[in-house]
């Protein structure tokens, strides 16, 4: 496909180049301008590592390993050329090595690159707000791994190889980028060429159907389980006071929020006010209700430091609480 500049009596070709051509660097440009603008070309995503290659006896390296709103891995394999070379190959790999990633690798591999490009953030707080998560839940993430491969064309073994994969349940996408020369500017069109937006579409409805059937009740924690748990782990008396939280949650709150947690059952209520939620407190099945002020902080009127602080006072007003100032920082666990 051409781009043509529309003139008053007819369409001028625009002439084609190629980043060879033009001294664009595969790994010192484009894959720095994506990484930063990620959305280009993985919309919604989140790139957790660069170079990538956290394994034993290999020295491959995932150019760019982004995580989607799904708390699915994508893979992303990046190449200037004009055919692609065997990045199918070499992403396959990849995706297959990922496929194991835990939530905490993950934090640990967002964390090296954070210290890499010297951003002082949080790495887990980042992920979990990411993902909209109260906290960590190993059972749904990294369930898929998709594969992007990017490059200036696409060989025709490449193209045959992912429609073939597509169609046996594969999420892997060939994203296009054509560079032309237009007054001495460099434009870069993007197209993604497989699968055309009718399909993919398509795709991510299968996707979100499986999800559905993944985030069943038989999949993940609920309130009879929930509580059947606690109940075996800390009593019945424990396991009412967790049933009248819970009850008084669905009741102020917008909604009760289930997930397995670091192996242990949980529950969070979520206030949402406006497009902020807040996630007030986790209730786990060892009996412990936890407080994470890092998950307050920053938002509405948890921006004060002040109310924080207010907040720390009120809860030590609770027989058996002790919170110091430095909690207001961190998680606190209430027993």
């Amino acid at each position: 496909m051409s781009l043509y500049e529309v003139g008053e009596d007819k369409l001028f070709l625009l002439p084609q180049v190629s980043f060879a051509s033009v001294k664009v660097r595969e790994r010192a440009d484009l894959q720095r301008l994506l990484r930063d603008q990620i959305g280009i070309i993985v919309p919604g995503g989140m790139v957790i590592a660069e170079e990538f290659g956290e394994w034993e006896d290999s020295k491959r390296r995932i150019d760019l390993l982004v995580l989607d709103k799904h708390a699915n891995l994508v893979v992303v394999e990046l190449k200037r050329t004009d055919d692609g070379g065997h990045m199918e190959l070499q992403a396959l790999r990849y995706a297959a090595m990922v496929s194991t990633l835990t939530f905490e690798q993950a934090v640990s591999a967002y964390r090296a690159y954070l210290a890499k490009h010297n951003l002082a953030h949080d790495a887990k707080d980042d992920i979990l707000t990411f993902l909209d998560w109260p906290e960590p839940d190993e059972a749904q993430f990294a369930q898929d791994v998709c594969i992007v491969l990017v490059s200036a064309e696409f060989s025709k073994e490449i193209t045959t190889t992912a429609i073939w994969l597509n169609q046996r349940g594969l999420d892997i996408r060939c994203i296009r980028l054509k560079p032309v020369s237009l007054d001495g500017r460099l434009i870069v069109d993007v197209q993604q060429i497989i699968p055309l937006p009718e399909a993919a579409e398509y795709q991510v409805r299968v996707r979100e159907k499986q999800e559905r059937e993944r985030a069943s009740p038989t999949n993940k924690w609920h309130l009879e389980n929930f509580l059947a748990e606690i109940e075996r782990n800390c009593g019945a008396e424990v396991a009412q006071i967790a049933k009248d939280l819970h009850d008084w949650s669905a009741i102020v709150c917008s909604y009760v929020w289930f997930g397995l947690g670091e192996l242990r059952g949980t529950f969070t209520p979520i206030l949402k006010i406006a497009d902020t939620k807040y996630h007030l407190f986790v209730v786990r099945t060892d009996g412990a209700v936890v407080i994470r002020f890092i998950n307050l902080h920053g938002k509405g009127r948890f921006n004060d430091r002040d109310v924080l602080e207010e907040l720390r006072q009120r809860l030590n007003e609770v027989p058996g609480v002790s919170l110091s100032e430095e909690t207001s920082k961190e998680s606190q666990d209430l027993n």
